[in-house]
């Protein structure tokens, strides 16, 4: 009985690629001609919605937003998620109707078609290159006094511990203090067994519902570079808790 459960988990995992895979072909001259001006951007955005929501319906994930506060559609937030799965990428738009930017790691150039689409609009970072991140850091700015909210993972990297959490990184909290702009802490609840991405359990994962708690925005206002510490910890903090609240983690 395991194996055939074992085999069927695997089954369903490469359906769930070769599903996006095939909406991403079939979607990518779309794409290809919207990304050519920025002014079309949004129009993007709106695209990565629609293909977000074939990339989990055609495979049984339902998207459940448990917990909305209200945002101000004029207004730039940074968005801090837990990262813990390839989903949290996809249910991001499905989640956010506010146009936002994504700020992802450099190694998503290498994947391909879909490195097409992520480079050209939303903002890649080098880790390993100080230039690089400066340079990111700087896009980044310049997006939300577009007003633009900006997207990051603060893990920066699915950890191996998922669905604990590993360490946040600065990056987001000081493009915040600086901006002087609010920080909204995401959870997403199942995805680290919906899809697991970390070594040894690509025989894991399945269908089923994906629950995520958007919390409220917490204020950087008249904070400084002194105040990063906290405020990282501040937001560690309220994810931690809700991982728990739901006995996601002991």
């Amino acid at each position: 009985m395991n194996v055939i459960r074992m085999l069927l988990r695997m089954i369903w995992r490469g359906l769930f690629f070769l599903n996006g895979a095939i909406t991403l072909i079939l979607l990518f001259p779309a794409f290809y001609v919207l990304l050519l001006k920025e002014a079309w951007f949004p129009l993007v955005f709106r695209l990565k919605r629609f293909w977000a929501s074939l990339l989990i319906g055609n495979v049984g994930i339902r998207c459940k937003v448990m917990q909305m506060p209200e945002l101000d559609p004029a207004k730039a937030y940074v968005i801090c998620p837990n990262h813990s799965s390839f989903l949290d990428i996809v249910l991001m738009y499905r989640v956010f109707r506010q146009y936002f930017h994504f700020m992802g790691k450099a190694e998503l150039k290498k994947v391909p078609l879909f490195n097409k689409f992520f480079d050209r609009m939303n903002i890649l970072v080098d880790r390993q290159s100080i230039i690089g991140s400066h340079r990111a850091f700087k896009r980044a700015a310049d997006d939300i006094d577009k007003g633009i909210s900006i997207a990051i993972f603060p893990e920066a990297t699915i950890p191996e511990c998922s669905p604990q959490m590993s360490r946040f990184k600065n990056g987001a909290f000081k493009l915040a203090i600086e901006k002087q702009i609010p920080i909204i802490p995401v959870v997403f609840l199942d995805n680290w067994h919906l899809l697991p991405d970390t070594k040894g359990k690509w025989c894991k994962g399945g269908p089923g519902t994906s629950r995520v708690i958007v919390h409220k925005p917490v204020s950087t206002t008249g904070l400084t570079e002194n105040d990063l510490n906290q405020l990282k910890s501040d937001v560690f903090e309220i994810i931690q808790k809700t991982l728990r609240e739901y006995k996601c983690i002991p």
